[in-house]
């Protein structure tokens, strides 16, 4: 019995048996990286809805923008007569106004309100 350990296996299956227990965690850190990294991929259920409601939002302003402007100018070349010149004025207006509105809904202008100027 010379060679045998405490639990009676040769020094080589200890070892064995050592870096087969290292290499099943390893394995196992491994699979739960790659399932990690898996799962992040996978698209969000609430990321596609919030992304067509801000489209959306958006899109509508812009369109409220142009819409009000071109109904101010048609009501403005009906009433007083300067066709087609209020309509190009106030529907150029509108899609300034459309524009301004998008870019304010966006994030990309600040308003005073939004800097804090004593308001609510």
């Amino acid at each position: 019995m010379s060679g045998n350990g405490e639990d009676g296996r040769q020094p080589e299956d200890r070892d064995l048996a050592k870096r087969l227990d290292d290499l099943g965690r390893r394995l196992s850190a491994k699979e739960r990286e790659a399932l990690a990294a898996r799962k992040a991929q996978e698209p969000r259920p609430g990321g596609d809805a919030t992304a067509m409601s801000n489209a959306l939002r958006l899109s509508g302003e812009f369109i409220a923008g142009v819409v009000a402007g071109a109904g101010i100018g048609w009501a403005i070349d009906t009433y007083l007569g300067l066709s087609p010149w209020g309509l190009i004025v106030f529907l150029l207006l509108g899609f300034l106004t459309g524009v301004w509105n998008v870019l304010r809904a966006a994030g990309y202008l600040k308003t005073p309100r939004d800097h804090g100027s004593g308001g609510r």
